[in-house]
């Protein structure tokens, strides 16, 4: 997924063209309802990178825009027993449980790099090939050496999986460092300046002996979230006197996992080795070389080599038959191999390991769905697909003889994979979808109509972490034949890694989504990454989303901001000239006007900016709304009872709910799978006021109305999948607070989602042939 970066202090956006005529601005009823004009054609191209990390950050990072990863964890009840686990917790245990599977089959692969040791194997060779193409000389044969795709295969023996996790509380569930261990970190940070409020973070962070670690390596404290390597500098410098100095090994290794950490934070599974080096030149490590190497040593990083084919090496900047083009990563080795046949370019990327090993588990697995799929499943089929038609018979018939199928399209497509879901339960098959969010389950679930069934509908988030959906078997698969994966885009990594190996062998997968919506929040861009490697059949559906609003969004997703009729006023344009009035026009739009003029209440109406910083961020959009629809003096951590919030249990995840009390447990929250009871130092991190969301916590859901703000001073954080995103979470009105002239049409039309460096494609192109 894809935003713009936000600048720290600023999130205000521009918005589209001037109105058509002028109103008294701030109500449907009184603004007039232009359109945006289309972008002149010889308007400059916006060069600079538009997408922040995947979820709409504040900060930029040198290079790297870093996001603020908001967790936490509600009860829920075990139904055996009085202990209570949160569905965070179990999906965390769920994704550790799944961690420790993954890295058990990477052992059988290849022999572990122990700590302190130097490298050897394949590591070690391709490490001695990305010294010899740097220094010019020609790279050992072998270690270029393609492996020869793998042949379309019988099912395998079903891989164990683990048991689903259950609602005890266990060490798997993250428990919080012990006092003791608190506080030797604590004491640590005092002797270092450092503040102590981050002892708790520093302990969980670091684990077992986080005090003693802390004190050897200084620079451990990068693992913190929101530690910045000047910080570690001075915490070092005064811990460790001169030998703190910038070329000291363990700074180099602790920047170099620090600066993969951001890159993951920014969408990227791995990074390319120049890239990285580039990086850490300009954190001052005065050798990246060294510092690289001595983190692949020590087993923090990983580092790959990848054979590209001809449109790989294009889109990375190489052209055919060139030799070298070390400023992206790509290196060639010889004009010829052994056989005479030209050498194909290779591209050297490094890598931290969990993220690694959930892509090679990921390409797996999907080659197991793939392979697994009995030739004869096709036959119970032909009932269901001779009633179909149009875009939904290309669907059944693609499920019917196909392990994975990918389908396309915006949010009035979803009725295709609801048909499919009822042909599959008509024919006896075990089908669940599962949505990004709370209310994509329950739009989806309408879509069925008196079909719908207890379970067949569930969240993704809960599947995961056990607590919706059809259960596992003995072997710790899915209980199921068929799974339609909605809000496919919004699937980073690790996730899609976890559901495709709890697929049971022979069982079919479906993803479905808008490739044009923002990207996912975590790493990866597994959906596009399917659509581009051409693995499976991909069905674009034909279903147009309708009326004023679906046209628009429609021609945003091509690159067009075009002038659409609306008589009903379906869409209005508010121009604004400064932040200030951006906040008053939307506080006037969600409690009056758009109530007045269309019978939508404030509750039913979302407002959506850019970043959560600035004048007119979610912070002072939210400060503004509670004040006019729920003033209160804040007692309860900044929040009052009747408050409207967005509640993240999980890093990229946004449930919104409202808040009802609190009190010595925490807050208590009712969200749309039941109450919740955060923590009270949980509070700050986990909670905000959601009257105003990002782009990137709107998106799985959408409201009657929608207010889109884009200040001035946000415009370079435009991009074209964000302003698709943002405008089509309207489903009967939007309103477009409008303060940036033509920055509008101009990142509709020239700025694309900003790219991603992962590694899926390359891995499934030697697993599974493409698509015919």
């Amino acid at each position: 997924m894809s935003t713009e970066s936000v600048p720290p202090e600023s999130t205000e956006n521009a918005g589209p063209a001037t109105p058509d005529a002028a109103g008294e601005p701030g109500t449907p009823d009184d603004t007039a309802t232009a359109q945006p004009e289309p972008a002149p054609a010889d308007s400059a191209s916006t060069s600079d990178d538009d997408t922040p990390p995947a979820s709409d950050a504040e900060g930029v990072s040198e290079g790297e825009e870093t996001i603020a990863a908001e967790t936490e964890a509600g009860k829920a009840d075990d139904g055996e027993a009085a202990a209570k686990l949160s569905e965070a917790q179990a999906e965390l245990a769920a994704q550790k449980l799944e961690r420790e599977r993954i890295e058990r089959r990477r052992a059988e692969k290849a022999k572990p790099i122990d700590s302190g040791t130097k490298l050897s194997g394949k590591a070690a060779d391709l490490l001695a090939a990305v010294r010899a193409v740097e220094g010019g000389a020609k790279p050992p044969a072998t270690v270029f050496a393609e492996s020869a795709p793998a042949p379309r295969r019988p099912a395998p023996e079903p891989v164990r999986r683990p048991q689903p996790v259950t609602a005890v509380p266990t060490a798997d569930a993250a428990p919080a460092p012990a006092a003791e261990a608190v506080e030797g970190v604590r004491r640590v940070l005092a002797d270092g300046g450092a503040p102590e409020t981050l002892a708790p973070q520093t302990a969980a962070a670091l684990g077992e002996g986080a005090e003693d670690l802390l004190r050897e390596d200084p620079w451990q404290l990068l693992r913190v979230p929101g530690v910045r390597p000047e910080q570690a500098d001075g915490f070092a410098r005064a811990l460790l006197g001169p030998e703190g100095a910038p070329d000291d090994e363990r700074r180099g290794r602790a920047v170099t996992v620090w600066l993969l950490e951001q890159a993951a934070l920014a969408g990227h599974t791995a990074l390319e080795l120049p890239t990285l080096t580039t990086a850490l030149g300009r954190q001052a490590v005065p050798d990246a070389e060294a510092a690289v190497q001595s983190a692949l040593a020590e087993g923090e990083a990983l580092v790959f080599q990848d054979a590209l084919d001809p449109a790989d090496a294009a889109r990375a900047g190489q052209p055919e038959g060139t030799a070298e083009n070390g400023a992206n990563g790509v290196t060639g080795g010889d004009e010829s191999g052994e056989d005479g046949e030209e050498a194909r370019p290779v591209r050297v990327l490094v890598g931290l390991e969990r993220y690694a090993l959930a892509e090679e588990s990921l390409a797996d697995a999907l080659a197991r769905v793939v392979n697994s799929l009995a030739k004869e499943a096709s036959a119970r089929w032909e009932s269901v697909t001779a009633d179909a038609s149009g875009s939904t018979a290309e669907l059944l018939r693609a499920v019917a003889g196909h392990g994975l199928v990918l389908h396309t399209g915006g949010d009035a497509s979803r009725a295709e994979p609801a048909a499919l879901l009822t042909a599959a339960r008509t024919l006896g098959l075990r089908a669940v979808a599962a949505c990004h969010t709370p209310d994509g389950r329950q739009r989806f679930t309408a879509l069925l109509g008196e079909q719908a069934e207890d379970g067949a509908v569930v969240t993704v988030p809960g599947l995961l972490a056990g607590t919706e959906g059809p259960g596992r078997d003995a072997d710790g698969a899915f209980a199921l034949d068929l799974l339609v994966l909605l809000d496919a885009p919004q699937l980073d990594v690790e996730s899609a890694a976890m559901l495709a190996e709890s697929l049971p062998d022979g069982a079919r997968l479906v993803l479905s989504g808008d490739p044009a919506v923002l990207w996912s929040a975590g790493p990866g861009r597994v959906f596009a990454d399917l659509l581009a490697a051409r693995a499976c059949p991909q069905v674009a559906s034909r279903t147009p989303d309708p009326g004023p609003i679906g046209e628009l969004v429609s021609g945003v997703g091509i690159g067009e901001l075009n002038q659409v009729d609306a008589p009903g006023k379906e869409i209005v344009i508010v121009p604004v000239r400064d932040a200030g009035e951006a906040v008053h026009r939307t506080v006037q739009l969600v409690a009056d006007s758009v109530p007045r003029a269309f019978g939508i209440t404030p509750e039913e109406t979302v407002a959506i900016t850019p970043g959560h910083g600035g004048a007119a961020g979610t912070r002072a959009l939210n400060a503004a709304l509670k004040e006019r629809l729920n003033p209160g003096p804040g007692r309860f951590g900044g929040f009052d009872p009747g408050d409207r919030i967005a509640y993240s249990p999980a890093p990229g995840r946004t449930v919104p709910g409202r808040v009802v009390t609190a009190d010595a447990e925490g807050l208590h929250l009712s969200c749309a799978d039941g109450p919740v009871v955060v923590p009270r130092e949980r509070v700050e991190q986990a909670v905000r006021h959601g009257w105003a969301l990002t782009a990137h916590q709107a998106v799985g859901s959408r409201w009657p109305a929608a207010v889109v703000v884009l200040p001035g001073d946000a415009a370079q954080a435009l991009s074209r999948p964000w302003v698709y995103t943002a405008f089509g979470r309207a489903e009967r009105h939007l309103s477009v607070v409008h303060g940036v002239e033509q920055a509008l049409p101009k990142a509709v039309a020239e700025v694309p989602a900003k790219p991603r460096t992962t590694r899926l494609p390359v891995l499934l192109r030697t697993q599974v042939p493409a698509a015919e």
